[in-house]
């Protein structure tokens, strides 16, 4: 049954239940709320969420478990062909599931029945050609031993989802029968309600915990597997980026990690001093009409997608910075790709990032220190230079390194504005390239996990992860010493 289904029939069985579980204790009460423990909605309440919460998260939990318990039972198949074809098994993996979802798809079109697309070979004369009218190309390195493994992969797949269905379903009418048995006049059942809600909670907090640590610990696994196969030293101190996955290798982050720098800080420099300005104008100086339309039109900045900014700077900032630098201007720009186009096009990006938390920052200043000013014979600029951004600067300097944070894990505006080149250099009208972008391209096609040129990606992600971590953690200390000063 499909996953669409299985969840409106678990909500429909909830609805029931929030009815059944509701009229059942009116009618033990003799239809008086007013002998009810807890209202009626709490009745029906507590027989729906026993319904629908354990069904949905068993469903969840099964939707997550059931390919990797389906792989592995048929991971040791994979691995002799894996090691008659030499290649990686993720790679043979990714081949059964290709032709397992090919078939699924021929059998819906109608191009095969169910049970042909169960029994049928390779070598069978007209399989190929069935599928392709069915817009599915196996390719010439499937082989019969990948068949036979997506077919079995087929079969484990529909057998565990005959099961989560059966399994689902009795849990959600287990609830249903336990939650209207309980459902009497003096249950409870507000009590209950609130302590499920409480958990709901708890559960909703401890996915995005979970979630975090799931994510760094698949970055710390492959980055120890990583260097078990290539010298830490290397990747940490040296100059050269030259991945090769025919061998021979130099891997040294030191060019990814100037370049990430140095594009990050010239965008920092064009995006502080417009933000900071802007954030001072809109709070100190804008009237209130100005404000509400200047403030939204910096923060549309924000909601535009990277990759617009990336053609922005490879269609426009790029050329423009080449008529001017380039050969038919100054001459040291060899082409428009260069740290300084993506640098100024990532500082527009970073704009409101810092204008909008500037803003806020600058606004919570208390309005009795500007009163106090004032009253002291300042003027509304010296009371702006010396009383309200000192109070408001741990604030300013934590947006201004959230901003930083941004710009060291950009991607798009990387790849299409400053090239592709790892180098160590000064000059900001050279092509350079940062960590997230090499990270793209080192997991881009079919990457073979097992050799280090595909394991680096998690190397420079945990590197990548470690420094803007610092940053984060470094705002939140400076936050933290001096907002005390002010308060």
């Amino acid at each position: 049954m499909p996953s669409s289904w299985l969840i409106l029939i678990v909500l429909a069985l909830a609805v029931i239940g929030y009815v059944g579980g509701r009229q059942r204790a009116l009618a033990g009460a003799g239809g008086d709320a007013r002998r009810l423990h807890s209202l009626p909605s709490y009745y029906g309440t507590n027989v729906a969420m026993k319904v629908a919460v354990p069904a949905l998260l068993m469903m969840a939990l099964w939707l997550v478990l059931q390919p990797f318990a389906v792989e592995q039972m048929i991971r040791s198949d994979i691995a002799e062909e894996a090691s008659r074809s030499d290649r990686a098994t993720s790679l043979v993996m990714a081949d059964v599931r290709r032709v397992a979802n090919g078939l699924d798809v021929a059998v819906a079109r109608g191009s095969m029945t169910f049970d042909e697309a169960e029994t049928m070979r390779v070598e069978t004369s007209d399989v190929r050609a069935r599928l392709a009218d069915a817009g599915v190309a196996l390719g010439s390195d499937v082989t019969a031993q990948v068949l036979i493994s997506a077919q079995d992969y087929r079969a484990l797949s529909a057998t565990a989802g005959t099961l989560r269905t059966v399994v689902v379903l009795a849990l959600a009418l287990a609830g249903l029968i336990y939650g209207i048995a309980e459902s009497r006049k003096d249950f409870r059942a507000r009590n209950t309600v609130e302590q499920g809600i409480r958990a709901l909670l708890i559960l909703a907090a401890s996915i995005a915990i979970l979630t975090t640590i799931g994510i760094v610990l698949s970055l710390v696994f492959n980055t120890i597997e990583f260097f078990r196969l290539y010298p830490a030293s290397d990747f940490f101190f040296s100059t050269t980026w030259s991945p090769s996955f025919g061998g021979g290798s130099e891997l040294g982050i030191l060019p990814l990690l100037w370049g990430t720098l140095y594009i990050s800080f010239i965008a920092l420099l064009v995006a502080v001093p417009i933000g900071l300005f802007a954030a001072v104008y809109l709070s100190e100086y804008a009237t209130r009409q100005v404000r509400a339309v200047a403030k939204p039109a910096i923060e549309i900045l924000a909601g535009i997608p990277t990759i617009v900014y990336g053609l922005f700077a490879l269609l426009t900032v790029g050329p423009l910075l080449m008529k001017v630098f380039g050969d038919g201007g100054i001459g040291i720009m060899p082409a428009g790709t260069a740290v300084m186009t993506a640098g100024l096009v990532m500082g527009i990006m970073l704009i409101p990032f810092v204008s909008s938390l500037s803003d806020d920052i600058i606004n919570a200043v208390p309005q009795s220190l500007r009163d106090g000013s004032y009253g002291l014979g300042a003027t509304q600029s010296e009371t702006i230079k010396q009383v309200i951004l000192p109070a408001a600067l741990p604030g300013i300097v934590g947006a201004v390194l959230l901003a930083a944070s941004r710009a060291i894990g950009e991607t798009m505006i990387v790849v299409l504005g400053a090239g592709a080149a790892a180098r160590i250099s000064g000059n900001p009208f050279e092509a350079m390239t940062t960590v997230t972008a090499k990270i793209v391209s080192q997991l881009t096609g079919d990457a073979d996990f097992a050799s280090p040129e595909a394991l680096v990606a998690f190397a420079l992600g945990m590197t990548l992860f470690v420094l803007t971590l610092a940053l984060n953690v470094f705002a939140l200390y400076i936050v933290r010493k001096y907002r005390e000063q002010y308060e």
